[in-house]
């Protein structure tokens, strides 16, 4: 029997979230040689509204390549908490951005939460990664691909002037969401 693993990263269009999704969707298919396919929708405000991006990641090929129950959600805003998080399938998971989600949404689902935000623009230094943040804690949190894979497909995208921060960035939401886990352990 074959797997099917759908993930969702959401918050608000301009966010990085549709080229974190791009990049997820490379790691799994170039990198660790799977089947994986990258779908995106965002508000017609571009900037600002909701937008979603979604990555299925198999190991036999895709039969449809829309998400139907996601699971695990990425939630950088309230509105996408509140729009997006309602087809988690159950028992799946949902990472929150502690700062700018202050209310969960209810579902049968574990909630993660950490400042992906904050984490970007005070460890990092710069608010624009924090896309490469997100990636990195739901890398860790789902474990659906290896660490360096994920890794690997964020530096091939970036030029080599930004090489060490998306590193460094990728690396601390690893990190933050592998220690988020053992703890809870």
């Amino acid at each position: 029997m074959s797997t099917r693993y759908e993930i969702r990263f959401s918050g608000a269009g301009g966010q990085g979230l549709i080229t974190a999704g791009i990049i997820l969707a490379e790691a799994a298919s170039i990198v660790e040689d799977q089947y994986a396919v990258q779908s995106q929708s965002y508000g017609p405000e571009a900037r600002g509204g909701a937008s979603k991006s979604e990555v299925i990641i198999s190991d036999s090929p895709i039969d449809y390549p829309k998400a139907t129950l996601v699971d695990a959600c990425l939630a950088l805003t309230q509105e996408a908490a509140d729009k997006y998080a309602d087809t988690i399938k159950p028992g799946g998971l949902l990472l929150l951005d502690t700062d700018f989600v202050k209310k969960p949404p209810a579902g049968d689902f574990k909630i993660y939460r950490f400042p992906i935000i904050n984490t970007a623009k005070k460890d990092i230094g710069r608010a624009i990664v924090a896309n490469v943040v997100a990636l990195g804690a739901m890398v860790a949190l789902t474990g659906i691909i290896k660490r360096e894979s994920g890794e690997k497909a964020v530096l091939s995208r970036v030029p080599e002037a930004f090489v060490e921060l998306n590193k460094k960035a990728y690396n601390a939401g690893f990190e933050r969401v592998k220690a988020l886990l053992d703890g809870q352990a």
